[in-house]
């Protein structure tokens, strides 16, 4: 049946108007209005409950396959590093209580300054959001160890956001359970906090070999190692950037202005 286009009036034979794009009218009632809900909140006729599949199953074959432009089934990947980053919030803050492990960890080890404390919990809690944040950054370091294997920095900034969502779904399903049974014992949470920290090597090794299907498994290590190594170096860079701070802060308003960073 053919419609007059509500935007350009030209006539729409098919479900979108071929000159602008405008969807055929239809008439909002309650299938429109669920329909819509359903679209917005998850987009579940597909997208995300489809995207999370496959990030799940292969993270940088999905990543390929969005980037090489097979996106109609997709849920948009810094969306889906967004709301999988603010579950992750909510359960490690609201129901694992992450900030409050760290406190009495670091207490017991006797270094309970308050900046350690405070900042400890930040980033314990909100892990998965500051590593969001973080994503234009990480994409630098990786543009740099991959830069002659065809891809610019903004694909990079999708292919860490892949990477983020398949960790931050591994943190979800398998970390937090195990680290709530164990929440009440420090010594192993931090245990069990570290070895998921040391598990992102193998991650991103499987990823770029997903992504990078025909490459050899000993040049995508290279590379790995590389990024890792370069993030090293920024850390490194950003650490002695801070002490430095702290001597200038040391230097400019005296002794006094440390006893935030003193434990007590």
């Amino acid at each position: 049946m053919v419609h007059d286009c509500s935007n350009c009036r030209q006539l729409i034979s098919e479900n979108f108007c071929s000159n602008c794009g405008q969807k055929k009218y239809k008439r909002i009632d309650r299938k429109y209005v669920l329909d819509e809900v359903q679209y917005m909140v998850l987009h579940t006729n597909k997208g995300f409950l489809y995207s999370l599949k496959n990030t799940i199953r292969n993270p940088g074959k999905t990543a390929k396959e969005f980037i090489a432009g097979n996106r109609v089934n997709h849920y948009k990947p810094l969306l889906l590093a967004f709301v999988l980053s603010g579950v992750s919030s909510f359960i490690s803050y609201k129901i694992i209580g992450m900030s409050d492990i760290f406190r009495e960890y670091y207490s017991s080890q006797h270094m309970n300054s308050p900046l350690m404390n405070d900042t400890m919990a930040v980033v314990a809690s909100y892990n998965s959001a500051i590593m969001l944040l973080l994503v234009p950054l990480f994409a630098v370091f990786t543009k740099l160890a991959f830069r002659k294997w065809g891809h610019n920095y903004y694909e990079h900034i999708i292919m860490n956001c892949y990477i983020l969502s398949f960790y931050t779904v591994v943190s979800i399903l398998v970390v937090y359970p195990i680290i709530y049974l164990f929440r009440y014992d420090s010594t192993i949470f931090m245990r069990i906090s570290s070895a998921s920290m040391l598990s992102i090597p193998f991650i991103l090794i499987w990823f770029y070999k997903g992504f990078y299907a025909e490459k050899s498994l000993k040049s995508v290590i290279g590379k790995v190692f590389l990024t890792i190594g370069l993030l090293l170096l920024g850390y490194l860079a950003s650490l002695i950037i801070a002490i430095i701070a702290v001597f200038l802060l040391a230097l400019i308003k005296g002794p006094e202005a440390l006893q935030y960073f003193q434990p007590k």
